[in-house]
């Protein structure tokens, strides 16, 4: 569950806010649920010595209440130690993460497991707080992701991916070849919230936000070729989305799907999709730093078998 305090709610205490009727009920709970690590106020975890602060308009407070611990026990990741932890210090975590792993938990696939959950197990263990989300990648995509150590690390990094300062490279294996071989796609989407798939709109649209990334062919292999994309903005889907539009669907896609009559689709598990490569300024020092994750194997073994002339 996830509120946005509003203009009528703002100077109320936290732990006050969530004890209202229609949230939590009463105090006990709301102090409950703070302590197991139930809430999340601008997605940083809160604790016991935040239930009295005063929340602003604008403030978002999430609720997690089936988080491992609370009556409705989902299967607790017990793998944190597993994960690809590419660099960590005092102000972030870069994780390469798996193809099939949410990157945060999902309220409809409460019983999937996630990268933050893992974090979360994992630095518990050490003692330490757990991190803080700064951006995502889609469950079925593989690569860098980020996470902050601290609430304010956390802004300056999300102020970053405001302004569209990192880069985001991503590698795409589509069927067909892009013409021309560099370009740029320019798009206008809008997030249908029912269907829960991006759709292409007008500009005019009121709800329209600009989709942009610059792409260029890297390979190809008679109507198939991998395109390396670089993320101008990142909404969710976009290049699945973005590559869709222009006849070019994803190798294993299963969402933005498109073909004309004769396409036999290669068996792939997933989209071919890997976020490859992040760049952007350290919180803290403001250090420009370069984050790469090598294909994973599914990937890897489609290209060397498409290079050889092989089908899946």
């Amino acid at each position: 569950m996830t509120f946005d305090v509003t203009a009528e709610d703002a100077g109320v205490r936290l732990d006050k806010f969530l004890a209202a009727p229609g949230r939590l009920g009463s105090r006990g709970k709301a102090a409950d649920a703070i302590t197991k690590g139930k809430v999340y106020l601008n997605e940083g975890e809160a604790t016991m010595a935040d239930a009295s602060q005063l929340l602003s308009a604008g403030d978002q407070i999430r609720l997690w209440m089936d988080r491992p611990g609370s009556a409705r026990r989902r299967p607790a990741p017990t793998r944190g130690a597993d994960l690809d932890v590419v660099f960590e210090d005092h102000a972030i975590v870069v994780v390469n993460k798996p193809a099939g792993l949410l990157t945060v938990p999902l309220e409809r696939r409460s019983e999937a497991p996630s990268v933050e959950e893992m974090l979360d197990v994992r630095f518990r263990a050490q003692g330490k707080k757990p991190p803080l989300v700064v951006h995502r990648i889609d469950r079925d995509t593989s690569g860098i992701v980020l996470f902050a150590r601290n609430p304010r690390a956390q802004q300056r990094l999300k102020d970053q991916f405001r302004r569209h300062e990192p880069d985001r490279i991503y590698w795409a294996v589509l069927y067909g070849v892009p013409q021309p071989p560099v370009g740029t796609w320019r798009d206008h989407m809008v997030w249908d919230a029912t269907a829960l798939i991006q759709k292409e709109t007008h500009p005019n649209d009121p709800r329209a936000a600009e989709a942009v990334a610059e792409y260029r062919v890297l390979d190809t292999w008679g109507h198939l070729s991998l395109v390396e994309v670089k993320l101008h903005t990142g909404k969710r889907n976009q290049i699945r989305l973005q590559a869709r539009l222009r006849g070019h669907m994803l190798v294993g896609e299963q969402r933005y799907t498109y073909g004309p009559d004769d396409l036999r689709p290669i068996e792939f598990p997933r989209q071919a999709l890997h976020a490859r490569r992040l760049s952007f300024e350290h919180p803290d020092s403001g250090a420009r730093l370069t984050f790469e994750a090598p294909l994973p194997d599914d990937m890897a073994a489609l290209i060397a078998h498409l290079r050889d002339g092989h089908r899946l």
